[in-house]
């Protein structure tokens, strides 16, 4: 049986990925072997953050050494989901997904299951639309195939990378006859996201395609993905899905659990996810329970209506600082409070991702004594 392993690492700088190397050529990681990374870099996380891609180019340069193939064919194998921006108490990391072959636990239950998918290409003229939706959801139902999943109930967490349009793609499209949505680069992020959320919750049936027209996108928000994790980028032309659930197909002590965040003040779904798993927080994780917790992701966003709770809140007025750099730092702060760790995935940009205002958060933990 398959088993899957995380390995939650630290950087010192956006290209720095020692440790990686460090655990290939010590045999504890098999190159071969690693199926996924999601981290964060400590860039703006906007249309010119290039940290995520200086992280890739690295990270891909540094697998063809070991892997003895080219990067240019393993940048189209391996999903590798950067979020920018590290604010607050947020360290820089990155975890590397694992599967291989191991024996099941007597009793354990279904474990960790981790599909990835590639799609075509998204041109620029669709970003956005009902081809940008369709194509997240096609590429969404091959990662669950993928991974051997078999009831989309047990899917929790689905991260896609979406690309998005910059002025040089969008000049290009217009040239070719080509109508994008838009060519504005940060309205296009949301737009790509707002797309690839409908395209998870498609996937997973939590939305029948005829029931929304493209103009629902960033405008109908009670259309929403409660497992979806969508960010855009300039480094990527497909969307690259991670899917994250549990399958009896496979082995190891991991399990995911996912909940659903109303807004940015919501310690008890963080407190929730946790007891899913069996981890207390009173109010914070003990040390010999965050041993077990191999990864944190979490989506988060400004509430839109300018209040949390019925209370005035400043983010999307700030003229200094990005509402989502605030949101991302506040949450952040808020989550690795409870876990005691500030390894945490923490990214913005949550539209139609879990509730108006909210996000959710996804812990994958170990149910022995350490991940």
């Amino acid at each position: 049986m398959r088993t899957a392993q995380i390995f939650r690492l630290s950087m010192a700088h956006p290209g720095d990925l020692s440790e990686l190397d460090r655990l290939i050529a010590g045999g504890t990681v098999r190159a071969v072997e690693i199926v996924a990374i999601i981290g964060k870099t400590e860039g703006n996380g906007g249309v010119n953050d290039f940290t995520r891609g200086y992280f890739t180019q690295t990270l891909m340069a540094m697998l063809a050494k070991h892997l003895d193939e080219p990067a240019e064919q393993l940048i189209r194998e391996i999903p590798c989901v950067l979020s920018g921006g590290t604010e607050g108490v947020m360290s820089p990391h990155y975890s590397v997904f694992c599967a291989g072959e191991g024996e099941p636990a007597r009793g354990a239950g279904p474990s960790l299951a981790i599909g990835t998918a590639f799609s075509a290409p998204v041109a620029a003229e669709d970003v956005g639309r009902r081809a940008h939706i369709d194509s997240v959801a096609n590429a969404v139902r091959a990662a669950i195939a993928a991974a051997e999943i078999e009831h989309l109930g047990d899917v929790h967490f689905v991260q896609v990378k979406c690309p998005c349009v910059t002025v040089a793609r969008a000049a290009a499209a217009i040239a070719a006859g080509k109508t994008p949505l838009t060519s504005d680069p940060n309205k296009s992020m949301a737009f790509a996201r707002a797309a690839g959320a409908f395209g998870v919750a498609v996937a997973l049936g939590e939305l029948a395609p005829s029931v929304f027209q493209e103009g629902s996108l960033l405008s109908d928000f009670s259309i929403q993905s409660p497992r979806a994790s969508i960010s855009s980028g300039v480094e990527v032309e497909s969307n690259e899905v991670v899917v994250l659930g549990n399958s009896a197909r496979w082995a190891g002590p991991l399990r995911i659990a996912h909940r659903p965040m109303a807004d940015a003040l919501d310690i008890g779904a963080v407190v929730d996810v946790l007891a899913d798993l069996d981890i207390e927080a009173k109010p914070q994780v003990s040390a010999a329970d965050a041993m077990k917790i191999a990864t944190v992701l979490v989506k988060c966003e400004p509430d839109r209506r300018g209040k949390i709770r019925g209370y005035r809140h400043t983010m999307l007025d700030d003229t200094d600082i990005n509402a989502q750099r605030h949101v991302r730092g506040a949450v952040a702060g808020l989550v690795a409070g409870v876990i005691g760790d500030g390894r945490i995935f923490v990214s913005g940009g949550a539209e139609h991702q879990g509730p108006d205002g909210g996000g959710l958060v996804a812990v994958i933990a170990s149910r022995e004594g350490s991940a």
